[in-house]
């Protein structure tokens, strides 16, 4: 393997990581992020000339500890970040024990990312780039703000962390619950992100998808008592099921309902399964556990060969009630665009305000397809112009143009 595909295979699997490691003993996530980008850098070269070594997550981690105490040294800060890294004992480690220390440190900084003293609007932007690698444009679209906007709202929230000396250290219990849903909210968006960019070729994708996922596992192994724990881990595995279905083996897309339901993991979906169940025992309703379970009916395709779209259209009204989000009310009117009519499916799209629809693509792409099939030829054509206008992915856009024809 070369140098630069070793250095790319290494950030994808172990930046969170790292960083998780590094900040919790310095308190300064910017420090870290700087020091591993050196660290990095430093690993093109080194391994271009004397090969990559046998464990390159180890060679970054010493090499960014040394920048770092590097830099401590040339600090008007010195004698805090020293005492805090702890330079003695760092500078005897040489090869450090990674799996007992990991996970706990991840999991560790989502909820440090989550404090009280950060501003909450920044909670889940800050935990998508220190913990789980998202660049500032990734994070700024997915909040509908400029990259630049979004990178400042950053740094700011990492200052806090240095500056405010806010401990690394796992919240008292009674104040896990409060924090837990932000660190859910975040999970929930890397998966999101991963799943809406995948193309069937790019691990990078997938390796951020199983990241959240096994993100989740550690929440629920946190707290076992939390059915929202659950209910997020049992929806990223249904989702996760239809992976192998979404696309032909030519990279095509394929729409959910025309999916080869043999294709679906059945050990993901009994997964999914159990830990919806388990959820569900605590009686406590909450926001994943519906969409969780609007999942569960999905998959039941499989078994049945049909979709209860009535009882769809009663879960996202549920969820609506929970969680009103713009995903939630348009995929509320396909489904009584199903069980109740085309016309009262278009009705409650047109009820959506144009100002918060105008630049999202799962809208325009359901009118599109209800216009046609009414038989507004002309307001579908425009509709699927503005969906393929949408688009970033070439087969989602390629699927569009084929429709709209």
């Amino acid at each position: 393997m070369d140098a630069r595909r070793a250095a790319e295979l290494a950030a994808r699997n172990s930046y969170g990581r790292l960083v998780a490691y590094l900040a919790a003993q310095t308190r300064d996530v910017a420090a870290v992020e700087d020091a591993l980008g050196d660290a990095f850098l430093a690993a093109l070269k080194n391994w271009s000339e004397n090969g990559v070594p046998k464990n390159p997550e180890a060679w970054l981690l010493v090499a960014a500890r040394h920048r770092l105490i590097d830099v401590a040294r040339r600090s008007q800060v010195h004698d805090r970040v020293l005492n805090t890294f702890k330079l003695n004992e760092l500078e005897s480690q040489t090869e450090p024990v990674f799996d007992s220390v990991f996970p706990d440190d991840r999991l560790k900084l989502l909820f440090i990312c989550a404090h009280p003293a950060i501003n909450p609007a920044i909670h889940t932007p800050l935990m998508l780039q220190t913990v789980l690698g998202l660049n500032a444009v990734q994070i700024a679209s997915a909040f509908l703000v400029a990259p630049a906007t979004m990178s400042q709202r950053l740094v700011r929230a990492k200052a806090k962390i240095r500056d405010a000396g806010i401990a690394f250290e796992l919240p008292a219990a009674k104040d896990l619950p409060a924090r837990l849903a932000v660190v859910l909210e975040a999970i929930y968006a890397a998966y999101t992100n991963a799943w809406e960019t995948v193309d069937g070729g790019d691990p990078r994708h997938r390796g951020l998808a199983e990241e959240a996922i096994w993100l989740a596992r550690l929440c629920v192994q946190l707290m076992p008592q939390e059915p929202e724990a659950r209910g997020l881990l049992a929806l990223m595995l249904y989702c996760e099921s239809r992976r192998d279905a979404r696309r032909t083996a030519n990279g095509s897309y394929i729409p959910l309902l025309q999916q080869d339901t043999r294709l679906w993991s059945q050990p993901a979906i009994a997964q999914a399964e159990q830990q919806l169940t388990q959820g569900a025992t605590f009686k406590q309703l909450g926001r994943f556990q519906l969409e969780a379970a609007i999942q569960s009916i999905h998959v039941q395709r499989a078994v049945t060969g049909q979709v209860d779209w009535e009882t769809l259209a009663l879960l996202y009204e549920g969820l609506i009630q929970l969680s009103p989000t713009l995903g939630a009310l348009v995929s509320q009117a396909a489904a009584i665009a199903q069980a109740k009519g085309l016309n009262q499916g278009l009705a409650h799209l047109n009820a959506l305000s144009l100002e918060a629809v105008k630049n999202y693509q799962p809208y325009w792409a359901l009118k599109a397809h209800l216009l046609k099939q009414l038989g507004y030829k002309s307001e579908a054509q425009q509709a699927y112009l503005r969906a393929i206008g949408l688009t970033e992915d070439d087969a989602i856009r390629e699927f569009l143009l084929h429709k709209s024809l």
